[in-house]
C-alpha cells in the first residue's frame, strides 16, 4: 500500500505545545494509516513524548487540530479518544504488579465495555472481557503466563504486557513510546515481529531511540529536533538525508 492510496486514520496539523517562552512541538504535522508503522525518532528533548501526548489527549494544544477516524477530537479528553479507538502505550509501565496477567488485561478489556448498572456482577465472570484478554495475550505471546503475577514478569514481558492491554481495548490506532526500551536482542526481536503483524488492521506510531528496530521495521519516519520536524519519508531517504545524519544519526550512519 503506497502512502498515496492509504487510508488515514489520525492526523495532526500544525501541533504546538507552549509552555511560557518554551516551544516543545512547534507546528508538526503528522499522518498515521492504516498499514503503516510511522515512526518518529530525534534526541532527547526533541519533542516526540510531547507529540505522543498531545495526540492522545493528555496535553492541550496551544494551537493545531487532531483528527482521529473521521472526528475532530482536539478538544476531546483522553478517555473520549480511547473510546473512539486510541490506544496507548508509554515509556514506564503501567500494569497492576499485584494482580495475574490475565486480571491486567482483563480490566483493560472491561474499560472498552463500561455497563456501570452491572455493577453487582463480578466482573471476573464477564465472559466477553475475559476472552477479548485470552484472544489478546495469545498475539502478544503471553499465554503461557497468565495466571503469573504481573510484578514477577521480566521486563520484557512487562512491555508485552502493556501492549496486551492497550490493544484489549480494541484500537485502530496505536501510538507506543519507547515499547523496546530496557528489551534484550530476542525480546526485541519477538516484539517487532508482533508489531509488524498488527500493521494490517491498524494503524501505528512508534517513537523508539533502537536505530536498528526503527529501521527494521518503519514505513515512514519523521526526524524532530528541537520540537520541530526536519525532514520526513522512507527509511532509506532518512537514512540518506545529510541534515539527519548531522543532526541526529551521525556521520557514519
Amino acid at each position: 500500500m503506497t502512502q498515496a492510496q492509504s487510508v488515514i486514520f489520525m492526523r495532526g496539523v500544525k501541533l504546538t505545545k507552549r509552555w511560557g517562552g518554551l516551544v516543545a512541538v512547534n507546528e508538526v504535522d503528522i499522518d498515521l494509516a492504516l498499514g503503516q508503522i510511522h515512526a518518529v525518532i530525534g534526541t532527547n528533548g526533541a519533542g516526540k513524548s510531547t507529540l505522543i501526548n498531545l495526540l492522545s489527549g493528555e496535553l492541550p494544544l496551544s494551537s493545531g487540530s487532531v483528527e482521529l477516524l473521521g472526528n475532530d477530537v482536539t478538544k476531546k479528553s483522553q478517555p473520549a479518544r480511547a473510546h473512539l479507538g486510541l490506544g496507548k502505550s508509554y515509556q514506564r509501565n503501567t500494569i497492576f504488579p499485584e494482580l495475574t496477567v490475565l486480571e491486567n488485561c482483563r480490566l483493560s478489556a472491561q474499560s472498552r465495555l463500561q455497563k456501570p448498572w452491572y455493577f453487582w456482577q463480578n466482573g471476573q465472570r464477564c465472559t466477553i472481557s475475559n476472552q477479548a484478554a485470552l484472544q489478546t495475550l495469545e498475539k502478544t505471546g503471553l499465554s503461557s503466563v497468565i495466571h503469573r503475577q504481573a510484578g514477577l514478569l521480566s521486563h520484557g514481558q512487562k512491555r508485552q504486557l502493556e501492549v496486551a492491554m492497550c490493544l484489549a481495548t480494541e484500537p485502530k490506532v496505536l501510538l507506543l513510546d519507547e515499547p523496546l526500551a530496557g528489551m534484550g536482542a530476542d525480546e526485541t526481536d519477538r516484539m517487532l515481529n508482533f508489531l509488524i503483524s498488527l500493521r494490517g488492521d491498524h494503524a501505528i506510531m512508534l517513537v523508539e531511540h533502537d536505530m536498528d528496530a526503527v529501521f527494521k521495521v518503519a514505513d515512514v519516519i519523521t526526524v524532530m529536533v528541537n520540537g520541530s520536524v526536519i525532514t520526513k519519508g522512507s527509511p532509506y531517504e532518512v537514512r540518506n538525508n545529510p541534515e539527519v545524519q548531522t543532526a541526529y544519526l551521525g556521520e557514519s550512519i
